[in-house]
């Protein structure tokens, strides 16, 4: 009896409409016997009794349901605002994390090598290259390898050869003897060169890339070198070329930093190099061509040269200072050995 009840609430539209119909048609069926127009019209408002009603119905649970609907589709809007919120935020972080990926990328790129590895590193960056950034301070290693080598191998392949040298200069008293006192605290004894620091030993150090460079430039007319003069001492040297720097201390035993080309301080070292030398005071080596030197040049062809490019000897300087020179530019020791 429930179940009915239950049923009978659900479809008593339908029920009540399907009731009036079989009133309706047996009204007109009757004991009369009407005529068959009778029946039909009888059976006709049946039918449309019963489709109104179904009408009625459906459009009454219509209602709720598109109301309903309609609340789906508004929480569903609500639901995708914030998802696309989240879906920025998701955006913005990995964005962060790419570029902290892309920092951790490059910072591995500076490597860290030991004092034992620096002369095999820079020996590699000298293999190929076509260019040569120095910074330091008085080019000892680069007398003794970095310039003869490079100029060797350019001239071997016939191609150009760029040289940009930035050392202190030796006629500025006090930044000598500055960078003496540095190179005496780091280590009181000779280095591995076997002399110790003193105000005239940089002296001449200085005096001597110059002269290496002015001497090389007259044998290998590709040279492109500029030379540039700095009244202010630094503790690092730079050595640029075309696939690294390599970043060391006045200590041939001390680490060294390498960054390969193409990383982003790879252009800051270079551009900080580049600017440094034009404030330097400039050696115009292109007069050197006034002054010849043979391959083992004399001390009046050194002094001539030093007198044509401005670049004062020490007052005092003997001919067998100028000798010292001439050994220090032409066959510097390795300090690296």
């Amino acid at each position: 009896m429930s179940r009915f009840a239950i049923w009978f609430g659900k479809n008593a539209d339908a029920a009540i409409a399907l009731i009036l119909a079989v009133v309706v048609a047996v009204l007109g069926i009757g004991v009369n016997l009407p005529d068959e127009r009778d029946i039909i019209n009888s059976a006709i408002l049946a039918v449309i009794g019963l489709l109104a009603t179904s009408v009625l119905r459906d459009r009454g649970r219509r209602a709720p349901v598109e109301a309903e609907v309609r609340d789906t589709l508004r929480a569903s809007s609500a639901t995708l605002d914030g998802l696309s919120d989240k879906l920025a935020h998701i955006e913005r972080f990995e964005g962060v994390v790419a570029d902290t990926k892309r920092a951790l990328d490059e910072t591995t790129v500076v490597r860290v090598i030991s004092g034992a590895e620096v002369a095999r590193v820079l020996a590699d960056a000298r293999r190929e290259t076509d260019r040569w950034f120095f910074k330091g301070g008085t080019g000892t290693y680069i007398r003794a390898k970095t310039l003869p080598e490079c100029v060797a191998a350019a001239r071997r392949e016939r191609r150009t050869l760029l040289f940009r040298i930035e050392i202190i200069d030796p006629t500025h008293v006090e930044v000598c003897e500055a960078y003496a006192r540095h190179r005496r605290s780091v280590s009181d004894g000779p280095d591995a060169t076997g002399e110790p620091w003193t105000l005239e030993r940089t002296r001449k150090e200085a005096y001597a890339t110059i002269l290496a460079a002015c001497w090389h430039k007259q044998r290998f007319g590709m040279l492109d070198i500029d030379i540039g003069l700095a009244r202010t001492m630094t503790t690092l040297r730079y050595d640029l070329a075309a696939s690294r720097v390599v970043v060391t201390r006045d200590d041939p035993r001390g680490e060294a930093l390498v960054v390969d080309s193409g990383k982003f301080y790879y252009g800051w070292v270079s551009a900080e190099l580049q600017t440094s030398l034009d404030q330097a005071r400039r050696v115009p080596v292109e007069q050197a061509r006034l002054a010849p030197l043979d391959d083992e040049p004399t001390v009046e062809e050194v002094r001539k040269l030093f007198e044509v490019i401005g670049v004062e000897l020490a007052s005092g300087y003997t001919d067998r200072d100028v000798i010292e020179i001439i050994r220090k530019a032409l066959r510097a020791k390795d300090p690296y050995e």
